[in-house]
């Protein structure tokens, strides 16, 4: 019996070796107009907050079922949990 890798279930895309899906999220953020796109800084700090989430899975939010990645990237998204995290 082969046992494979168990995925890390706080990783997001990137991390959780989903680079196909990771590189299609990245494309649909590019296109993002800049005016509406999270500023990096900004990014990087909800990304951090969704890693420490106890409803995020593999790079997806349980709460609302989106891409963690996507949803960050936009300014006017928000975390979906009623006490919002970001």
């Amino acid at each position: 019996m082969m046992y494979g890798k168990k995925p890390c279930t706080r990783c997001l895309l990137e991390e959780a070796g989903k680079q196909d899906v990771y590189a299609s999220i990245q494309r649909c953020i590019e296109k993002i107009p800049a005016s509406q796109r999270t500023e990096s800084a900004e990014y990087d700090r909800r990304l951090k907050l969704c890693r420490e989430c106890e409803h995020i899975s593999e790079g997806t939010c349980l709460k609302c079922g989106c891409y963690a990645e996507l949803r960050a990237a936009k300014t006017d998204a928000h975390c979906p949990l009623k006490s919002r995290k970001w």
